[in-house]
């Protein structure tokens, strides 16, 4: 028996059977509701063929939008003195390119193909949290649509996409244009962070039966990869758009130098998630190109565990990178050293997966399709990005390129050539799995061509302009500087572009046939389980894996997973269902049954969405109306979620079923074994890394200003805010205990000790806001009470969400929907206040202890 599950890899041995069940169960539950018929049901729809490919849409939607932004800029820059574009509307259209594409484009589109490929990749009937999936989606299509109209009624942000302080605080920037994008890019933050938290729980824990670590698909270890570096990057974005607008909003100075802020702080912050998200983008990229590349040339992957090192390398230093662009800024010459020494290591692991990919198409035999070309067009165009990006990683040449077009060319090289062009060969190779129609061949290879040349003649003279000494970030320029004929070229080159991506617009219409009964299938003879054989309830049996590539080396596992030979054959309890599988050895550890189609979670989108648009313009009640209905639809959204046990049909009421072969799987588990469980904890990463980053800030004011830091309140209010921060984590410990006792009132009182420990944080935070405000400290007055008084209101929201928990548990333990044999709702709530409990403790002693009184 296996250490890790109890699971009896004996059992592998019986399958495939040779006694598959009947499929019209299958059947039934999709003509049920898999397929949407009414016009409401596609918009309610979880399964991933349906979010997947609604998200890809969407992204590439974007992708439009911002390109068309693209060709006005170039016409503007055609000629000096062009009157085309006004300077504050060109400001405008120049920030939201930058923002769409790198906010609205470039991460949701990798994301999407994740929410899209990793369920067939991974064998399994769908990811652990389709609604979450869905959720993600509409707030991030709803909010990003909205932001983008701000264009038409000129209030869109004109402070660039990097929104550098001090030109976007209140002074320099007095409408709400900033707002826009500092609240605008909220709901794409969240959206973000929710679909990381989909594909790190849906890699680790749905895995097909047998797919061990190392015979995971290189394309799930990048997005893994990549999901953990939003959890970790993200959160510095969220901390500076947030203290940034409480700085225009309320006047609280964490980027004034004149009260003790400073702006350096916004790039700080900012580049901490800036670069990593440069190789966010990559990785999945990556992950894709050696993902196609193999399937190109027809042979496996030159040194895939090399390539999977490489991934994870890149991913560790990429945060060690995030001054490479501040080199200008007079940071201290040993912090300039270490960061040119990073920036030039990164290129490192990068240089492996080039040459792996080099080497496998010289291995095989290598097939120029659509799909190899984007691959091989990418290859090239990254590699001259990554040389210009080594270059400016040299200080010295740094200093004489810095803000000029050399470094935007090199800005494009890297994210066209390491992303564009490795998602535009992704579409050609998937939309197979989702249409009844491949894309084009012939139009395929136009595309190709005209945006490789498009694509170089326009950013490969801008080294040239940029050497030249053009800024980069101006509205026009002088004649007779030299620039104007490669500024033409450019432009030329720009139109170029466009008329590619047009090409592949009317093909995508001509051709892509989504959610049809039959798909055009395996036409590149790909060695993925994506390519098996499924319908929109997905797999009809979930395989067991036995290599790295078993399209190619498991021979009969397509027809034997239609026949039902493996597997999850039907559907035990009535439901749609999939195997949750161990995180290491993917041996088999529960059944987890899929939530069914709701409505809630597309209006908590909705009404996620518009609390930060509304709050914009300033239109407080509204947003605080629109704040309340989200938490209220996200709160009916998991109301029935963790329901008491109800009899399984084939089971006569049994807690197991059969899974096939055999073998029988809990149709319930808590603890660290569940999905839900490390839901939560990746989520209480998120919210740590928020809380560390602040803690950051605070340090860093200090040392810029310390003499304007104020001595701290006494130390009885110290001593009180970690009591009762203790109190509140033994409280939510003792509710554990007293729900593991099973008694007829565990439930409830359980849910009395959880409310009452929320009641203990919230006191906590109620005892640290006041001592400091009796202390005579102001969050107005200097950056030390500003920094003070957002770790204290960020404390408050967890206050409030800890009691908003504990009042959620004992209301539905009071309607009967929770039971003491089912806490996994309790646990995680329990988890929460815990670490609510520890955050504002530390909080505490940060700002008590440090610097010393």
């Amino acid at each position: 028996m296996s250490s890790e599950t109890g699971f009896d890899p004996e059992l592998y041995k019986r399958l495939p059977s040779r006694d598959p069940r009947p499929e019209g169960e299958l059947e039934q539950l999709e003509q049920v509701w898999c397929a949407p018929r009414k016009p409401w049901e596609w918009v309610t729809a979880i399964n991933n063929n349906y979010i997947g490919v609604y998200y890809v849409g969407a992204a590439m939607l974007f992708f439009v939008l911002a390109g068309v932004l693209a060709l006005l800029m170039r016409t503007q820059l055609a000629l000096p003195m062009t009157g085309f574009l006004a300077q504050e509307t060109y400001n405008q259209i120049f920030t939201m390119h930058g923002t769409v594409m790198m906010f609205l484009f470039a991460v949701p589109a990798v994301e999407a193909l994740g929410v899209l490929l990793l369920p067939q990749m991974l064998g399994a009937r769908d990811l652990p949290f389709p609604r979450l999936s869905a959720y993600a989606f509409w707030a991030y299509l709803i909010g990003g649509l909205c932001f983008f109209c701000s264009l038409f009624f000129g209030l869109a942000p004109n402070g660039g996409w990097f929104m550098y302080p001090p030109l976007t605080s209140m002074a320099y920037s007095p409408g709400i244009n900033a707002d826009f994008w500092l609240l605008g890019i909220g709901f794409i933050e969240i959206s973000a962070i929710a679909g990381a938290i989909e594909i790190i729980v849906g890699v680790l824990k749905t895995r097909a039966p047998g797919m061990t670590l190392d015979k995971l698909p290189i394309f799930a270890w990048a997005m893994l990869i990549f999901a953990c570096m939003i959890i970790i990057a993200f959160p510095s974005i969220i901390l500076s758009t947030l203290l940034l607008e409480l700085e225009r909003a309320l006047g609280w100075p964490f980027f004034d130098a004149a009260r003790g802020g400073d702006p350096m702080l916004w790039q700080h912050l900012f580049w901490f998630f800036g670069h990593p998200e440069v190789y966010i983008i990559f990785l999945p990229a990556a992950g894709a190109m050696s993902t196609i590349i193999p399937a190109v040339a027809q042979t496996r992957l030159v040194g895939h565990r090399l390539v999977v090192l490489a991934m994870l390398a890149t991913g560790f230093i990429s945060f060690g990178v995030w001054a490479h662009h501040m080199f200008a800024t007079g940071m201290p010459q040993i912090s300039i050293n270490y960061f040119s020494a990073a920036s030039m290591a990164v290129s490192v692991p990068a240089g492996v997966q080039v040459f792996a990919w080099i080497a496998t198409l010289a291995a095989g035999k290598m097939r120029f399709n659509t799909p190899g070309l984007f691959a091989v067009g990418g290859l090239v165009i990254f590699v001259m990005g990554g040389l210009t990006g080594v270059m400016v990683a040299m200080v010295p040449f740094d200093w004489q390129a810095h803000d000029s077009y050399f470094i935007v060319a090199h800005l494009h090289y890297v994210l066209i050539g390491g992303m564009v062009f490795p998602l535009f060969a992704a579409i050609y190779y998937w939309t197979p799995m989702s249409s009844a129609r491949p894309l084009s061949e012939r139009w395929g290879r136009w595309v190709f061509w005209l945006m490789f040349v498009g694509h170089n003649v326009t950013f490969l003279p801008m080294h040239l302009t940029g050497l030249m000494g053009m800024p980069r970030r101006v509205y026009t320029y002088l004649p007779d500087r030299g620039w104007d004929l490669p500024n033409m070229i450019s432009t030329v080159g720009a139109f170029l572009f466009g008329l590619a991506v047009l090409i592949w617009v009317v093909d995508m219409i001509r051709n892509f046939r989504p959610f049809g009964r039959r798909e055009a299938g395996n036409v590149f003879n790909g060695p993925g389980l994506e390519w098996l054989p499924a319908g929109l309830y997905s797999l009809r049996s979930i395989p067991v894996i036995k290599s790295l590539y078993p399209g190619w080396e498991q021979k009969g596992l397509a027809e034997d997973v239609k026949a039902g030979r493996y597997f999850l054959p039907g559907a035990p309890r009535g439901e749609r269902e999939t195997i949750v599988t161990s995180p290491l050895n993917a041996e088999p550890q529960y059944l987890l049954q899929i939530p069914r189609p709701s409505s809630w979670h597309v209006w908590g989108a909705v009404f996620t969405a518009g609390f930060f648009l509304i709050l914009t313009i300033q239109a407080y009640l509204a947003s605080v109306i629109s704040g309340i209905l989200a938490v209220y639809c996200i709160l009916k959204w998991c109301w029935k979620l963790d329901r008491p046990d109800r009899p399984d049909r084939r089971e006569g009421g049994a807690a197991v079923v059969d899974v096939g072969a055999g073998v029988r799987l809990p149709t319930y588990v808590s603890g660290p074994t569940s999905h839900g469980w490390w839901a939560m904890v990746i989520t209480l990463i998120v919210a740590g890394m928020v809380a560390v980053m602040a803690g950051f800030s605070y340090v860093f004011l200090w040392s810029r200003r310390p003499d304007l830091w104020q001595a701290p309140p006494e130390t009885g209010s110290l001593i009180q805010v970690v009591g009762l921060c203790a109190a509140a984590a033994l409280l939510a410990w003792a509710a554990l205990r007293v729900l593991a006792l099973d008694r007829p009132r565990s439930g409830v009182i359980a849910a009395v000790l959880m409310l009452l420990a929320g009641l203990a944080i919230g006191a906590g935070w109620a005892v640290e806001a006041s001592a400091w405000w009796g202390a005579g400290l102001r969050p107005q007055a200097s950056g030390q009470g500003a920094t003070v008084f957002a770790l204290i209101a960020w404390q408050g929201l967890f206050a409030a969400i800890c009691a908003i928990m504990a009042v959620f548990a004992l209301m539905r333990w009071v309607f009967g929907l929770l039971s003491a044999r089912r806490p996994a709702t309790y646990q995680l709530i329990a988890l929460f206040i815990g670490f609510s409990a520890a955050q504002g403790a530390a909080a505490a002693l940060l700002t008590h202890l440090f610097p010393g009184g």
